[in-house]
């Protein structure tokens, strides 16, 4: 069979981009689930060009998951759509493993065709129980409820923007691959900004950008970072739910950009010894009615008494909640005050050591920047975390450590033994996610030392399957 013989949905980048902005903005907008529904299903059914849609969801611990279902079929059963929970780790038992995903049509994508295939388009869904009910494990459904019921108490809207710094290896599945290999090859030596154009980083940064932007993330910068072959694309603030979305889907984006090229993109918070790890710097703030919260030009930094109180408790707090910030063995060989890691439970507008960074902003860009984050933190949990901490968490921290913990044990610990914890999340969800980072910290060396172990990388979250499971 010739390509000739096949019409599947192929749209140009701009078109693309045109589309996703109007998504985005009737998303931003709130426009009532019933209407974004009728309009996106009539979409599917007249647009011929389309075979399949790929509905998007993530597990307790942050992994992306993808199902494509026929559009035909998608169409005639989109309110009985189901999975096996009892397949993906921290989610259901095998004897309990039917669970319901509900799409979400106001996160829909228009995607390009020549990175993710012609004739699909994506969609977000949220996990149900068998009865219809948000199921208690995942985190996308608990952050929608919370920013929805802080809309409807007061107008207030949360915005986010995440940095999300990557490396890029040479050749395909560099991370699965380290357990025979025991080294990562970078693909450019090139530092901070001065890598030429056409080097190799440079040029999978430039397509990864193009995918970015034509997916509506409204770019702002993208570079090289400090370490080699390290990278980050920067862009634009948005709502709470929009923003992790945008985390799972930079990611994606960038793995698959990387794996066209022959090439790995890989979000190890540090996958190299002796050279600066990668973070996920998150920037958040509140507004009411369209006005910041918390900006005051007469406040410390320029931060409003809100804006100081909601920093406080994330401190006060920072002990609790670690865990879901770095949530596995190597990210707390990031966590090293030898390479700017973010360590020190305190705030400040210029020390870069802080946990809390304070930029310089106005009353549009006002906003706190919590750097303490591992680029493998599961977006929903964190951002759902870090608004509710800042909200309503406590103003005394139970700990007087005045430095993050260095090692995951001592940061499960206090995550377990945490009833601040426990509220936030729920007691299942609590109980799950410690026994999931415990059966993780126990397969790997509890010192350290300097070398990267192959168990820390092969029971690393976003590296593990089946296969490689069997092989411990």
């Amino acid at each position: 069979m010739t390509s000739s013989l096949r019409d599947f949905l192929e749209l140009p980048y701009d078109q693309l981009e045109e589309l996703n902005l109007e998504a985005k903005a009737k998303r931003l907008n709130r426009t009532p689930a019933d209407v974004l529904r009728e309009e996106r299903m009539r979409y599917l059914t007249d647009e011929k060009r389309i075979k399949a849609v790929t509905v998007c969801f993530s597990d307790l611990e942050g992994r992306l998951h993808m199902l494509d279902y026929d559009k035909k079929f998608l169409l005639k059963s989109a309110d009985n759509l189901t999975f096996d929970g009892s397949s993906v780790r921290g989610f259901s038992q095998q004897s309990e493993s039917d669970l319901r995903l509900a799409i979400d049509w106001s996160a829909f994508y228009w995607v390009p065709a020549d990175i993710f295939g012609t004739g699909k388009v994506m969609v977000f869904g949220d996990v149900l129980e068998r009865d219809g009910t948000p199921y208690v494990a995942d985190m996308r459904s608990m952050l929608k409820q919370y920013t929805e019921a802080l809309y409807q108490q007061d107008g207030s809207v949360c915005g986010v923007a995440s940095e999300i710094e990557g490396f890029l290896f040479k050749g395909q599945n560099a991370e699965q691959g380290f357990i025979d290999s025991r080294q990562f090859e970078v693909i450019s030596t090139t530092g901070y900004y001065h890598t030429l154009p056409g080097d190799p980083l440079r040029s999978f940064i430039d397509t990864a950008a193009e995918v970015q932007r034509a997916l509506g993330f409204q770019n702002e910068k993208d570079h090289p970072e400090v370490a080699p072959a390290q990278f980050e694309m920067n862009y634009g603030y948005t709502e709470a739910t929009i923003g992790a979305d945008q985390v799972l889907l930079y990611k994606l984006i960038c793995r698959q950009v990387a794996r066209r090229l022959d090439m790995t993109a890989s979000f190890l918070p540090k996958p190299i010894t002796g050279v600066n790890g990668n973070g996920m710097h998150t920037n958040i703030s509140v507004s009411r009615g369209g006005t910041n919260q918390f900006y005051d030009a007469a406040g410390k930094d320029g931060l409003s008494a809100f804006g100081w109180d909601f920093v406080q408790r994330i401190l006060a707090s920072a002990q609790d909640i670690c865990l879901v910030l770095n949530p596995s063995v190597n990210a707390y060989r990031r966590l090293d005050p030898h390479y700017e890691a973010p360590n020190q439970i305190k705030a400040s507008a210029v020390d870069r050591g802080s946990m809390v960074r304070i930029p310089l902003g106005n009353e549009k860009s006002a906003r706190v920047e919590v750097r303490s984050i591992s680029p493998d933190v599961n977006p929903y949990m964190l951002i759902y975390t870090l608004l509710r901490t800042g909200l309503e968490g406590p103003t005394e921290a139970s700990n007087s450590d005045v430095f993050l913990p260095d090692n995951i044990y001592t940061a499960i610990e206090n995550f377990c033994g945490s009833e601040y914890a426990s509220e936030l999340l729920g007691p299942t969800v609590h109980s799950k996610y410690g026994e999931l980072k415990q059966a993780s910290a126990d397969r790997c060396p509890r010192k350290l030392g300097t070398i990267i172990k192959r168990s820390e990388l092969q029971f690393h979250h976003e590296v593990t399957n089946q296969y490689l499971w069997g092989l411990f």
